[in-house]
């Protein structure tokens, strides 16, 4: 079609090819592929020039109007992957997202004025392709495979009690001694999971087990500060518990399981402007950023990551 259009706009078959970069006999081919598998005459041709038919007409009207429109979202396209703009959705767990991901937003907004963000916030999973999301933020050791997957910070986690209940039952000076405490235990889908340590370089394994299961990190945060059990929770929830004595740490010989703070996308020869730019200013954020500094100025916050290593 962009051939009829250039050869019907130049009144030339010459002209045509010089302006597409191709031989004469190419546009004639071409032309009349086109008239062939129409049915009709588009255009009269001399040794000079060509002409439209009544037909021609009709149809290169219609004809320049698409390319018009191709050229027009060709140029949309390459706008938006000149910089971040439009709207980016992102999946997170709902604490995180709390406590990290809605802070930090007017700063991404400020530096990206054309962006827009859709924030939602579950702790379940998320399909990225089938539900439409850019970018998801999940908390795990390692994500998943078949995704393509960042690194953006490891995890600080506390295993910790309010004083009223280690005053009450004791302090545990072992990960074996759990099994005989009352544990508030995370289970979103009601699956019991055992804690795990390590202990002189060797993993343990501590099932653990109390009187209250909740489905939320948060809500185990307050049932922990009003004495009913410990908890394991991560240091950007209980930090500033833990540095005003509120909470107190425990068992801080002993690495908890490593965990980290990825974002994962769709695999795709072609990451986005907005997607790259919402990682880098998530890196920049918890490695150089407010949130991440007021982390690590947590003391006896972290247990099995140095400082140095712990930023969040």
């Amino acid at each position: 079609m962009e051939i009829f259009v250039r050869a019907a706009e130049a009144r030339s078959l010459s002209a045509a090819a010089r302006r597409l970069g191709v031989s004469k006999s190419a546009i004639s081919k071409h032309i009349s592929q086109i008239e062939h598998e129409l049915g009709v005459c588009l255009l009269h041709r001399t040794t000079r020039s060509v002409t439209l038919t009544e037909i021609g007409d009709a149809f290169f009207a219609r004809c320049r109007d698409m390319l018009k429109a191709a050229e027009e979202a060709e140029s949309v396209a390459m706008h938006f992957q000149a910089a971040p703009r439009g709207m980016l959705r992102v999946h997170a767990p709902v604490d995180f997202g709390v406590h990290h991901l809605t802070p930090a937003l007017p700063r991404l907004l400020a530096a990206y004025p054309e962006l827009k963000v859709d924030l939602t916030l579950d702790d379940d999973p998320t399909g990225l392709a089938e539900e439409g999301f850019d970018v998801a933020i999940v908390i795990e050791d390692e994500p998943s495979g078949g995704l393509a997957a960042r690194r953006l910070a490891p995890i600080g986690r506390s295993v910790c009690a309010s004083p009223d209940y280690l005053r009450r039952a004791g302090v545990p000076r072992a990960p074996r001694e759990l099994a005989v405490h009352d544990c508030l235990v995370f289970a979103p889908h009601g699956e019991l999971r055992p804690w795990c340590f390590e202990e002189a370089g060797v993993e343990v394994r501590v099932p653990v087990d109390g009187r209250v299961r909740l489905s939320n990190q948060n809500a185990i945060r307050q049932a922990a500060l009003a004495g009913l059990g410990i908890a394991l929770l991560p240091t950007y929830l209980v930090g500033a518990d833990l540095a005003r004595g509120a909470l107190e740490a425990v068992l801080t010989d002993c690495a908890t399981s490593p965990l980290a703070i990825w974002a994962v996308y769709l695999r795709n020869r072609h990451l986005s402007p907005k997607v790259r730019a919402f990682i880098d200013f998530l890196l920049d954020h918890f490695h150089h950023g407010d949130a991440a500094a007021a982390a690590m100025a947590t003391p006896g916050a972290r247990v099995g990551l140095a400082p140095a290593q712990a930023i969040l």
